[in-house]
């Protein structure tokens, strides 16, 4: 349980379901309920596709490349603390009229499954496995699932400064994985693992 835990954790962290909310609710605002909920499942789909697609292939990637877990990790590491700060320092909702791609592109790519979370899939998978990675993106995804299928109730409970303050303080905790995933890497080179 410790280990699906410190796998699920991070990838939470970097989807960040309540953050990306505010974001879902103003690219669907006007839709009809079924064409909402079909763009919900739409999109997760997208985003499991695309995820699976990078933790399988991933590490052939790496291989081809030549780059190690801990070059992986200090880069990946680097990506999200310049995502993390971006998001703290420079965020803002972004508007867009809903089309029938919106549950694939912005939504399920980037939103739900962007540089962060896909960065975050490749050091996860590397750590605990394939099938723990599988199973803490699996989890991941249905929270997103059922926090987009309620998000008129979450935004109506958080509010936009609760939904905004979730956000910031989620990129907080991000900011600090990133910090952990430069550090363990550079400790991984410098002991020459």
């Amino acid at each position: 349980m410790e280990s699906f835990l410190l796998a699920f954790i991070p990838l939470f962290v970097a989807i960040d379901a309540l953050g990306v909310l505010p974001l879902f609710v103003g690219l669907t605002e006007g839709m009809a309920a079924a064409e909402r909920r079909r763009l919900i499942v739409q999109a997760t789909v997208t985003a499991f596709i695309v995820s699976l697609a990078f933790l399988v292939a991933g590490k052939m990637l790496f291989a081809f490349l030549g780059i190690t877990e801990d070059d992986f990790r200090v880069g990946g590491g680097v990506v999200l603390l310049v995502l993390a700060v971006h998001d703290l320092l420079f965020s803002g909702d972004v508007e867009r009229r809903p089309d029938a791609t919106v549950g694939v592109v912005p939504i399920g790519i980037p939103l739900i499954m962007g540089p962060a979370a896909l960065t975050t899939i490749i050091v996860v998978v590397n750590a605990y496995g394939y099938a723990l990675a599988v199973a803490s993106l699996l989890t991941n995804l249905v929270i997103v699932w059922l926090v987009f299928s309620r998000a008129e109730v979450v935004s109506r409970v958080l509010g936009v400064a609760g939904a905004r303050a979730v956000a910031k303080v989620v990129a907080l905790f991000l900011t600090g994985i990133a910090v952990m995933m430069i550090r363990t890497g550079i400790q991984a080179m410098i002991h020459g693992r």
